[in-house]
């Protein structure tokens, strides 16, 4: 690895990249929350309208950089800057959401050209709330949602995460981090 890094965090309004990001940084987040003036303020009352950013340091000279994308498709510019240069991207997922396929494919096809060039871990949030989808039926998605796109191949690894708990997130991350370099040992 290098001694810079990033690392992007991508996917719907609410699925907890800003929560996640604030609970591993090192350092105290910078965001780009606003007041929540459409249909997102039915989910929560701000949202992020560029990006978040924090800092994860492994060692003494490895820094990762954590990038939170907007949620919102009305801000998917950000989404090719902040991709920019990035090694690895974890997608959220929100499972109480009404549709969570539709979002995961929404999400893959919006990255897709990021994603063939770098590993992805996906975190499904709020499985304590709505049970189902199960991340085995996250894993069916995705098989049905890649065929056609000939990409993510191996298939990512599914995690059911808290985005509030910071084992959760480095586990996450951590898996992220094995994919990109498999003799990164336990350095979170």
């Amino acid at each position: 690895m290098r001694e810079d890094n990033k690392i992007v965090f991508t996917g719907p309004v609410g699925a907890g990249k800003t929560t996640a990001i604030s609970v591993l940084s090192d350092t105290p987040i910078i965001s780009t929350d606003a007041q929540a003036s459409d249909m997102t303020l039915n989910r929560k009352g701000h949202t992020t309208v560029a990006m978040d950013y924090g800092t994860l340091k492994l060692d003494a000279q490895t820094k990762i950089h954590l990038y939170g994308t907007p949620g919102q498709e009305r801000f998917d510019f950000m989404w090719d800057i902040l991709t920019t240069g990035g090694l690895g991207l974890v997608l959220m997922l929100d499972n109480t959401r009404p549709n969570p396929k539709k979002d995961l494919h929404f999400f893959l096809h919006a990255f897709k050209d990021y994603i063939i060039q770098v590993p992805v871990v996906i975190g499904i949030s709020k499985t304590d709330v709505q049970s189902r989808p199960s991340p085995a039926d996250y894993a069916n998605m995705l098989l049905e949602v890649t065929a056609d796109l000939k990409m993510l191949n191996p298939i990512p690894p599914i995690f059911e995460i808290d985005g509030r708990k910071k084992e959760d997130i480095k586990n996450l991350v951590m898996a992220l981090l094995y994919s990109i370099d498999p003799g990164i040992g336990d350095v979170l």
